[in-house]
């Protein structure tokens, strides 16, 4: 992987990563926001204490271990990729309830227009802020966005210790089987 300094990840900060998206996807995942590491790269969790990529191999999305660089073969499985909110940022906690309440009505619109079967959020809290429901769990949630049903996914950072990168499969395994029937 190549090697930034902390003046070009912070200069990234400014750059959009580009969704990885289609019509029709089976499952379209939404991140909480690119770290720096993904600005830089232009790579959705770019960072290689994220366990999104090994998650989504173990819980059977993949057939093998795909690298960041590798996001658009997503398409090929029916899968994709977008954020609640598209500002950069080193944590998640830099973001404003403001960004994540907009971030929610502009991501209600990509699904509305795009139309996954389901769209999968990581990130208990960012789905929390982002569709003011404070009391959602992981799992799949009564609410949807038109047809599209809703699944909120463990965030697969590597800060977030409560889960394991083999529970957090297990949960992914559940909405990929869901996804699948």
């Amino acid at each position: 992987m190549t090697r930034f300094t902390q003046a070009e990840l912070e200069a990234a900060r400014d750059r959009l990563v580009p969704d990885v998206v289609a019509d029709g996807l089976h499952v379209l995942f939404c991140g909480i926001n690119p770290g720096l590491m993904t600005a830089a790269t232009g790579h959705h969790f770019a960072r290689p204490g994220n366990r999104f990529w090994p998650v989504l191999h173990l819980s059977g999305f993949t057939p093998r271990l795909m690298k960041p660089v590798e996001q658009r073969e997503l398409l090929s499985y029916g899968l994709g990729i977008t954020n609640v909110v598209a500002r950069a940022t080193a944590r998640a906690d830099e973001l404003t309830t403001e960004e994540y309440v907009e971030g929610g009505r502009l991501l209600t619109a990509k699904v509305t227009r795009r139309r996954p079967r389901w769209l999968a959020v990581v990130g208990v809290t960012a789905y929390r802020a982002a569709f003011g429901d404070r009391k959602a769990q992981v799992g799949p949630q009564e609410r949807t966005v038109g047809e599209t049903r809703v699944w909120v996914l463990p965030n697969p950072s590597g800060l977030n210790a409560h889960w394991t990168a083999a529970t957090m499969a297990e949960e992914f395994a559940r909405l990929r089987e869901a996804a699948q029937a």
